[in-house]
């Protein structure tokens, strides 16, 4: 079912194509209307023209107008401002449209016509090192972009790169050989072996002969030491089983985990097929790839070996990108790393380009989480903060307001919803955000039951489930709905605007637009429910505003799980 916005989209771009001729290059953007007293919809269409082709923007946008006249989607357009062109929905259309959708199911939703296979690479933890802080946001925003492109009919592939790999693991197995303790190892790997490379670490600060036997201990480990294999995979395996602990809690799923450590025998064929085609060259003992023509880049040569024949993290991506093209048959894959990695893939897919890779190459970033001092957050320590001391202060939060509110329901129940409460109201805290922006973590606002958050968006879903389950036995579900009165009209409206939310994320990488269209759903539905009485009205009337509300229900559902957020029906 096509939406309002490409419904309008197409009628604007047959008038502009009538009118504009060989000028119309078929870019109309049609938004929703910041303020729905000015309409539902809007076309810069004539002011975008109006400078190009040097026309009075206002005059374009009257006789774009007249084109395109009033039709049973829309009323007449109106022009606003310096030449916008503002459209009202017909709230007959609008009853059509929903009632469609309904019945259609997926909100009218239809699976994209060319589905790709989309890569994403998130998450990528180090092995030996406990997840902190700075994980949560690759994770959650990862996995958020991966359920929403698999929800719109792409074929999508997930797979968390994980630092399995490298020169760390010297140090480690230095720190295992001297102080070894099996049990430790199975009962806290994590912690157990960044504790012994800390150990370590400092005593090669002032011991050099420590460092020496670090790099001896790597060498003989990447030239296939059975010993040191042996214990490399177990560090590996302990070390999963932690990190699979913290993603079981939040929700998150990975079709593959290929380190580093898989691609460590395509990495001298990588670095000769770049030699053999002139796209790196040797400097000073080690290989790099340079960018000689592009201005950007042409100073900062992308190293992918060392002098001491060691290789780097961009020598794996490109074995990474050249295995996920060739394997799995790629149409885009998308990075999602913090900010400070952004040389680093603008260097990595200018060397895919000179490679005559086609396959589309995105890098989504995100910002830094900062303290109430406007810094980066940090423990009382100033360590980062581990992450999952972060989930258990999140489910202990959710916990003592759940205990104040329902002190009758059962310990394990309670228990329950603080899970699903806290977890949510951390992770929506930080997808509600523009993701190349710093944001101020502040615990009061994210567990807070009003605003933009996951406990109101939550909330609400379950009080239409309880309006639901009080409908007398013999109402069904089925509809059809009407939209009469203006609250309701409203809230079909926005309803109609799911599916381009969801493609909008999708094309921008952004899930704070699904997290403002939440917001926004949940506001008119309490709105609606103020002032149009569900249980209390009779006849079709009842069963139509109980139609509406489970399709609300379901929408509010259906956006918080493609965030990774569970719903409740008590809490």
């Amino acid at each position: 079912m096509k939406t309002p916005r490409l419904l309008i989209a197409a009628e604007v771009d047959r008038a502009a194509r009538t009118i504009l001729a060989a000028d119309f290059k078929e870019d109309t953007q049609i938004k929703p209307c910041n303020d729905p007293r000015h309409g539902d919809y809007q076309s810069n269409v004539a002011m975008v023209y109006g400078k190009t082709l040097s026309r009075n923007p206002r005059e374009l946008a009257a006789i774009l107008v007249q084109s395109i006249g009033e039709t049973n989607i829309f009323h007449l357009p109106e022009i606003a401002g310096p030449g916008f062109i503002n459209f009202r929905l017909r709230t007959a259309f609008c009853t059509q449209a929903i009632n469609e959708a309904f019945v259609q199911g997926r909100f009218g939703i239809e699976p994209v016509a060319k589905p790709q296979t989309v890569v994403f690479d998130y998450s990528g933890p180090n092995i030996a090192k406990e997840m902190h802080l700075g994980h949560i946001r690759s994770t959650i925003l990862g996995d958020a972009l991966s359920r929403v492109s698999r929800y719109l009919g792409h074929n999508v592939i997930t797979d968390n790169h994980l630092g399995d790999w490298g020169t760390q693991f010297g140090k480690i197995l230095v720190g295992y050989k001297q102080h070894g303790d099996p049990e430790r190892l199975k009962s806290e790997p994590v912690l157990y072996l960044e504790e012994l490379y800390q150990k370590i670490h400092a005593a090669s600060m002032t011991d050099p002969t420590i460092l020496d036997q670090a790099r001896a201990e790597l060498v003989k480990l990447q030239q296939g030491d059975r010993e040191n294999l042996d214990l490399w995979s177990q560090f590996v395996d302990f070390s999963l089983v932690e990190l699979n602990k913290i993603y079981k809690r939040l929700g998150v799923h990975f079709d593959y985990t290929l380190g580093e450590s898989f691609f460590r025998d395509q990495l001298d064929g990588v670095v000769q097929e770049l030699l053999d085609h002139g796209i790196a060259r040797t400097s000073e003992g080690a290989i790099c790839a340079f960018f000689d023509n592009d201005p950007q880049l042409q100073d900062k040569p992308f190293l992918i070996k060392k002098s001491d024949e060691g290789f780097l993290y961009g020598t794996t991506d490109l074995a990474a990108l050249q295995y996920r093209i060739k394997e799995w048959k790629a149409d885009r894959i998308v990075y999602v790393t913090d900010g400070r990695q952004q040389l680093h893939f603008q260097q990595l897919f200018a060397v895919a380009h000179k490679w005559g890779i086609s396959t589309d190459l995105e890098h989504v970033w995100f910002g830094t989480i900062l303290g109430e001092d406007k810094k980066p957050i940090k423990s009382r320590e100033g360590k980062p903060i581990k992450l999952r001391e972060l989930l258990d202060e999140a489910e202990l939060r959710a916990q003592a307001i759940i205990d104040e509110k329902r002190p009758e329901l059962p310990e394990l129940q309670r228990r329950e919803i603080a899970r699903i409460v806290g977890i949510g109201a951390l992770k929506y805290a930080d997808l509600a955000q523009n993701r190349n922006l710093d944001y101020v973590f502040n615990w009061n606002k994210l567990i807070a039951f009003e605003g933009n958050t996951a406990p109101y968006l939550q909330n609400g879903y379950v009080r239409i489930q309880s309006i639901v389950r009080k409908r007398p036995p013999t109402d069904h579900l089925k509809g059809p709905i009407t939209l009469v009165e203006d609250p309701e009209v409203a809230l079909g409206k926005k309803m109609l605007e799911f599916g381009d939310v969801l493609e909008l994320v999708a094309i921008e990488n952004r899930p704070h637009f699904l997290c403002v269209y939440l917001y926004e759903l949940a506001t008119l539905f309490h709105k609606f429910y103020e002032f149009c009485p569900v249980l209390k009205s009779e006849g079709q009337i009842r069963l139509s505003r109980l139609a509406l509300c489970a399709m609300v229900a379901d929408c509010l559902k259906t956006g918080l799980l493609l965030l990774g957020i569970e719903v409740l029906e008590e809490m």
